[in-house]
């Protein structure tokens, strides 16, 4: 999900200082989250990132990229069933071939095997690192690399996209780092008109879009971006709970070129179970519904650029 400032990934890294881990970003001022860590698994250097990987008790194993948490053994599964679910079920036609940018947990992936009407998957992954760091400990994600409808990109995901061919992809789902670095321009206009080129007729974008008590800011000017975007289409956010992102929730951005689509409605029935995964444990069609119900302050806030 995340990524740290330069400067602070040296003190992020040092996670066996004192027995803790505290994850600080000036994406969350004056604030941070520690966790206890029982053993460092493995700590490294990709071409892009710093990696590690440790276990703890509270949440079992925790990767770290840039001394920032993207995801632990306990509460991976409601980022990664949300921002799959919540636009596979609002499609209005069954998903024949997805995109992935990011994801190299494999997270996302798993919870696209539970949908048998997709003939391609493609995830699109600068980090290499990261993939193989995800095989060898977080098996339980990773075991989404094994579905044969999926083809690795080892690059940029924002070339991916802008080289992919017109109308192209029932889904887009970004689970990108947040608006800092490198990841910022996976934030930016281009990237969102490349996303909608490639995006098939009745399509759905899916984007990572921060947190509504946080980054509020950041969250109107990417939805205001949006409305400019799929003009005379739809945009939306709903979000997840998670304990260990900041502040414990975490948005998703949703945007469509189909004016017509009701993306808090879902369409088809629950996820199905495929052979090797756990059954949701998170999303539902009740939870589906619940998530774009915004608490009055972000709903003030974000009604003017939202369907």
């Amino acid at each position: 999900m995340a990524s740290n400032t330069p400067g602070t990934t040296e003190a992020g890294m040092d996670v066996a200082k004192g027995g803790w881990f505290t994850e600080l970003s000036v994406m969350w001022p004056g604030q941070g989250l520690s966790i206890q860590v029982g053993e460092v698994l493995y700590r490294g250097r990709s071409q892009f990132q710093d990696i590690c990987v440790f276990q703890s008790e509270a949440f079992g194993k925790v990767l770290l990229l840039d001394g920032v948490i993207q995801c632990t053994e306990k509460d991976e599964f409601s980022y990664q069933e949300m921002i799959t679910h919540l636009p596979l079920q609002a499609l209005r036609h069954e998903p024949k071939k997805v995109l992935v940018v990011g994801g190299g947990d494999g997270g996302v992936l798993r919870e696209l095997r539970r949908y048998p009407s997709i003939e391609e998957i493609h995830i699109a992954e600068i980090d290499e690192g990261v993939i193989k760091t995800a095989k060898e400990h977080f098996p339980s994600m990773a075991i989404g690399f094994e579905d044969p409808r999926v083809k690795v990109t080892i690059g940029d995901g924002l070339q991916f996209v802008a080289a992919a061919a017109p109308d192209t992809y029932d889904a887009i789902i970004v689970d990108s780092s947040d608006p800092v670095g490198p990841a910022e321009v996976l934030y930016e206009k281009p990237f969102y008109e490349s996303m909608y080129r490639a995006l098939a007729p009745g399509g759905v974008v899916c984007t990572q879009a921060e947190s509504l008590w946080l980054h509020m800011g950041i969250i109107k000017a990417l939805a205001s971006m949006c409305a400019e975007v799929y003009k005379g289409g739809a945009v939306s956010y709903g979000f997840t709970t998670i304990p260990t992102y900041p502040s414990g929730q975490i948005g998703f951005m949703m945007c469509s070129k189909d004016k017509d689509i009701n993306f808090k409605e879902p369409k088809r029935g629950e996820p199905s179970t495929p052979d090797g995964i756990q059954p949701v444990r998170y999303y539902s069609h009740d939870v589906h519904r619940a998530a774009f119900v915004l608490p009055k302050f972000a709903r003030d806030e974000l009604a003017p650029m939202l369907s």
